[in-house]
């Protein structure tokens, strides 16, 4: 027979689950309701469906083509005379720069679906949307394809769309300027880029409304080895091998025989990986969240080594025998951030040490040459610095161009290279204290 105690234990006891019950379901109710009234609205968007073209019409389209006007910048790459500056989506300009004080636009290489690129030897390897392709540049009037990696980029995504890499690629948007949604749920979630995923392709509201289109580090070398790169490439080359960043791996692809490519290992880092730079044995790699060293010193078997974190920030990072140069900045993709230069301790790589960190405007990509810095700092220019003192780099300014968007640079025997929207710059740093501008070709100028 229950005693008195037991008896009221278990009222207590079934008191407690009515609660509890009651709790959860008005728990439920309240979060219904704030879905309804935040979530179920019916408004005017602007839709963009997306296009897509087949893999077989797409590896068919590179071509060897007359010079054309550059309308807007990617990526940089310079080998034995001969600029190789990207237009993003589009393919490849190639400009003799035997003399620097006037640069001649030779041809434009079309690679449908470029964004990156790298040199060994002749070879130019570049990027076509989900293949590799290898292009013989020995006579740069007379380029020809001659081998391919198809479908090696597995992780290819046109804002967050994937690719079908045995059928087809997005390669353009149709818009549709007067589509109705009425959002019922809560299942439209903003996205950093400004909006949100609806049907088959992407919605805006009205009054943020991108332009969108099929375009949404230095590796020292010469001769028969690699060209250099700017420090937000997202390709390099060491050791006979091709190092490249696609999605959450690094792949790593033989290139020992230039035209015959050979994937050799992927290696999964992480996913907020954006450029990539080799500095002898070690590859350096700039993410939102830090700064990853990675061992290649058996090439084909890349191994993690440390990670240096920092704020989410996007984030190219250079480096010499002592230090590692990193720039982060704030951008609608890179969410909070902050715009600093990072000076960071990597003569023991198991443990990479933060020196000191510089306030910046706007710091996207960045080079250095011995001890002069040359920091590309957004709207506020080009800066170069004289980093023999890693203390005090803000007090030993060499260097301000301002009125330029500076965007990347390339320092190679006393000439820098620089990209941004306004064109490319070059300049002659043989004396870091009186540099001189040799040239500029404009954006949409031959």
């Amino acid at each position: 027979m229950d005693t008195l105690d037991h008896r009221l234990q278990k009222r207590i006891h079934v008191s407690l689950y009515a609660l509890l019950f009651l709790t959860v379901l008005l728990g439920i109710s309240v979060l219904l309701e704030g879905c309804t009234n935040s979530c179920e609205t019916t408004q005017d968007y602007v839709y963009y469906e997306p296009v897509y073209t087949t893999v077989e019409q797409i590896r068919a389209q590179v071509a060897l083509e007359g010079p054309r006007s550059i309308t807007t910048v990617g990526k940089i790459y310079y080998k034995d005379g001969f600029m190789y500056v990207n237009e993003p989506g589009e393919g490849i300009h190639i400009i003799d720069n035997t003399n620097p004080s006037q640069p001649v636009a030779k041809n434009f290489l079309v690679v449908p679906g470029n964004f990156d690129l790298a040199i060994k030897g002749n070879t130019l390897y570049a990027d076509s949307f989900i293949d590799l392709v290898a292009l013989d540049i020995s006579n740069p009037s007379a380029v020809k394809e001659v081998g391919r990696l198809n479908g090696v980029f597995k992780h290819y995504t046109v804002m967050g769309l994937t690719a079908d890499v045995n059928c087809c690629v997005i390669t353009s948007w149709k818009e549709n300027k007067s589509v109705t949604i009425t959002q019922s749920d809560c299942s439209f979630v903003t996205q950093p880029w400004g909006g949100f995923y609806y049907d088959a392709g992407l919605a805006f509201a009205s009054s943020s409304v991108p332009a969108l289109s099929s375009k949404t580090a230095i590796a020292p070398g010469n001769g028969s080895g690699p060209g250099v790169g700017g420090s937000l490439a997202r390709f390099t080359i060491s050791n006979d091998h091709l190092y490249m960043i696609d999605g959450t791996e690094v792949i790593a692809v033989n290139v020992l025989s230039e035209q015959g490519p050979k994937e050799s290992s992927r290696t999964s880092i992480n996913w907020d990986m954006e450029t990539i730079f080799p500095h002898k044995d070690k590859l350096y790699i700039g993410a939102r969240t830090g700064m990853y060293i990675v061992d290649i010193s058996s090439p084909e078997s890349p191994a993690m080594v440390s990670r240096y974190q920092h704020i989410t920030s996007c984030d190219p990072v250079v480096v010499d025998d002592k230090y590692a140069y990193v720039t982060l900045r704030t951008e609608n993709m890179c969410q909070a951030g902050q715009n600093l230069l990072e000076v960071i301790d990597i003569e023991n790589p198991q443990q990479p040490t933060l020196v000191k960190s510089y306030a910046m405007s706007n710091p996207h990509g960045l080079g250095i040459d011995q001890s002069t810095l040359f920091i590309c700092d957004g709207d506020d220019g080009l800066k170069a610095f004289d980093a023999t003192d890693v203390l005090n780099i803000n007090n030993n300014l060499l260097a301000h161009y301002k009125g330029i968007n500076a965007t990347d640079v390339i320092p190679f025997k006393n000439l820098l290279m620089m990209i941004g929207e306004d064109g490319i710059f070059q300049y002659d740093y043989t004396n870091p204290k009186d540099i001189k501008l040799l040239s500029q070709i404009n954006i949409g100028v031959n």
